[in-house]
């Protein structure tokens, strides 16, 4: 499910979202090289607009330009991932310990609500998967901007943004981390709560560090495989 557009959004927004989209839950695979004439007849979009898009994309670091060979889908190596992932987990942990402070108790209360509506999505999907859409449907989203702090709102929210979904959405497929990737959340929810923002910051650490620990393990699967 995708964020509505505001009535002012433009066509390149229209476009950089459905290709962002279909970059973070793989329809365009990583390292593909994208051809406008195939994306603008695939998502039915104008070659200007998609122009634009390929642009906002390079600027998310979705998307990778090289001179004389076009724009490619951004390969999301091991280094890079760890580097993501050790970055993730100072400024979402980070996250927590503010939030604990400045959200109030309605917001943590509809945070509850949000997991309630996770809960169903897994069990629709028979556990196998834990997807969560962008922005207000996103838990992780929403303590970044329960914190308040705009630097880490803009850090959380702007460039690194669609690289983690980009992640998450690899990781929502593993069946073993979905129910207890919830009961982490319920347990950070509950640490917010009760404005403990020093067990809400070790908390997101640690289910940041199992979400690498899965990944990690994904990529050494794929490579035996290759092997």
């Amino acid at each position: 499910m995708l964020i509505p557009h505001p009535p002012s959004a433009t066509l390149s927004d229209l476009a950089t979202h459905k290709l962002a989209q279909s970059i973070v839950t793989g329809e365009l695979a990583q390292g593909q090289k994208l051809n406008e004439a195939e994306l603008a007849e695939r998502f039915g979009m104008g070659r200007g607009p998609l122009r634009e898009a390929l642009r906002h994309l390079e600027g998310m670091r979705l998307v990778k330009r090289t001179p004389n060979a076009g724009a490619r889908v951004v390969v999301l190596d091991r280094k890079t991932l760890s580097d993501l992932y050790t970055v993730r987990e100072a400024l979402e942990g980070m996250a927590c310990r503010v939030a604990a402070a400045q959200m109030t108790d309605d917001e943590i209360a509809d945070l509850s609500a949000l997991l309630d509506k996770h809960e169903k999505q897994i069990a629709k999907q028979g556990g196998k998967v834990y997807a969560q859409s962008e922005g207000d449907l996103d838990f992780h989203f929403q303590i970044a901007r329960g914190s308040g702090n705009q630097m880490l709102m803009d850090m959380l929210g702007s460039e690194q943004y669609q690289l983690l979904r980009m992640c998450r959405y690899r990781t929502s497929r593993n069946a073993q981390r979905t129910k207890p990737a919830l009961n982490q959340h319920r347990q950070i929810v509950e640490a917010l709560a009760n404005r403990d923002g020093e067990l809400a910051e070790l908390l997101m650490r640690r289910h940041i560090q199992g979400a690498w620990r899965s990944i990690s393990e994904m990529i050494d699967k794929e490579e035996k495989e290759v092997a």
